[in-house]
This record gives C-alpha cells, sequence and structure tokens, in this order.
C-alpha cells in the first residue's frame, strides 16, 4: 500500500471517534406552574425607629435596638409548593457581615451603620397546621425549625410538617407568619456621628418555586 493512501485510510479510521470525544450535550429543562403566589407585609413593609440619640449608643460595642415585627403574608392561586428567601438590597454594608445580617447602609462614605437580622415566626395557615423550616441544601433536605428560622440569602425558608415522616413544604394556598426585625448600631468610637444620619436598611423576600 502507498504511504499516501495508507495515511489517509488511517486519519478516515480514526477520525470519527475523535469527532466523537469533542462534544458535549445540553439539555434545558424546567417546569411552568399556573398557581402564582404573592408576597406583602403590612404597614408598607416600614419598620421605623424614628429618632434615636448618638449619646445613647455604646462607644465599644454594638447597640441592639427594640425587636419588632412585620406580619408576611403570602397568598397564592392555588395550593403551592414554595419556599422564601431573603436578599440584601444594601449589600456589604452590615457591620457584622456573618452572612446571617443585613446592612443599614453606609454614613459618611464608608462607615457601616449596623446591622438587622431578619426571622420567620409562628406561621398560621388556612391550609392546616405549618412549622418554619429551614434548608441549606437548595431543597433536598429539611429541617424543622418551630422557634422561627432565618430569612437569609444562603438557605430557604418555608412552611410545613413532618406528616409524611421527614419534615418538608407543605402545598399551601394562604400563610401569614410573624418577620421578626432585630437592628443593631454598630460601635459608637466607629462611626462620625456629628450630624443626623439615616438608618437605610432594605431588603426583598423573593419567592422560590418548589
Amino acid at each position: 500500500m502507498q504511504p499516501a493512501i495508507k495515511a489517509c485510510l488511517l486519519a478516515w479510521l480514526i477520525a470519527p471517534n475523535a469527532f466523537a470525544a469533542s462534544s458535549v450535550d445540553l439539555s434545558v429543562k424546567g417546569l411552568i406552574t399556573p398557581s402564582a403566589c404573592t408576597p406583602s407585609l403590612n404597614q408598607g413593609g416600614v419598620a421605623d425607629y424614628g429618632k434615636l440619640t448618638a449619646k445613647d449608643l455604646l462607644p465599644e460595642t454594638s447597640t441592639w435596638l427594640a425587636p419588632t415585627s412585620l406580619q408576611l403574608a403570602v397568598t397564592c392561586d392555588a395550593p403551592t409548593l414554595f419556599a422564601l428567601r431573603g436578599r440584601d438590597n444594601r449589600p456589604g454594608t452590615a457591620h457584622k457581615d456573618d452572612g446571617y445580617g443585613y446592612g443599614l447602609g453606609l454614613i459618611n462614605g464608608d462607615q457601616k451603620l449596623g446591622t438587622y437580622l431578619l426571622t420567620l415566626r409562628n406561621p398560621v395557615s388556612d391550609d392546616g397546621p405549618v412549622q418554619t423550616l429551614m434548608s441549606t441544601t437548595n431543597g433536598d433536605t429539611w429541617w424543622l425549625v418551630p422557634e422561627g428560622t432565618w430569612l437569609v440569602a444562603h438557605q430557604l425558608a418555608a412552611f410545613g410538617n413532618s406528616d409524611s415522616g421527614k419534615p418538608a413544604p407543605s402545598p399551601l394556598q394562604t400563610v401569614t407568619a410573624e418577620l421578626h426585625i432585630a437592628p443593631s448600631i454598630a460601635p459608637a468610637n466607629s462611626l462620625t456621628l456629628t450630624e443626623e444620619v439615616l438608618l437605610d436598611g432594605a431588603a426583598t423576600v423573593d419567592v422560590i418555586y418548589l
């Protein structure tokens, strides 16, 4: 066999395997649900602490303000499996940045004014008894947290029970819960408070369909 013919034959034999090894498959999947859920907060979603005086702030440690609660309601078109996730609209401004605190904004350009914590407590549903749940595995595994669960970005919060033998969210049409808010102000010696400054916390509650 001539060298040129032999080289062409080898190339023809090898080429199919080479092409097959240079490809990858893609699938696009999802689910469109006919039911939608709408979250809402009473008091227009505003926790107003009014005026605070700088002299009442602790100089070396955080000053915790009195906690307050808003009522969070979720109303769906039909019984729906869903979870909730919190989103900080002032990212990077929490003076205690441990992944659970939301920021109260910056003052004087770069000073972190404070932090607030959000938890969901005491849920009530017309669809039956429910408790608060949390998942750090994007919904693969759930834990019951009867005393209340964090509303944060890195885990899911939901409402359900253990009737199936393990904790799991329940399909709900209506549910209300206390959104517990616990703010703290950074140590006063880390802040320049020669003028009035605003507590400027802002967050979003996202509904995640399961």
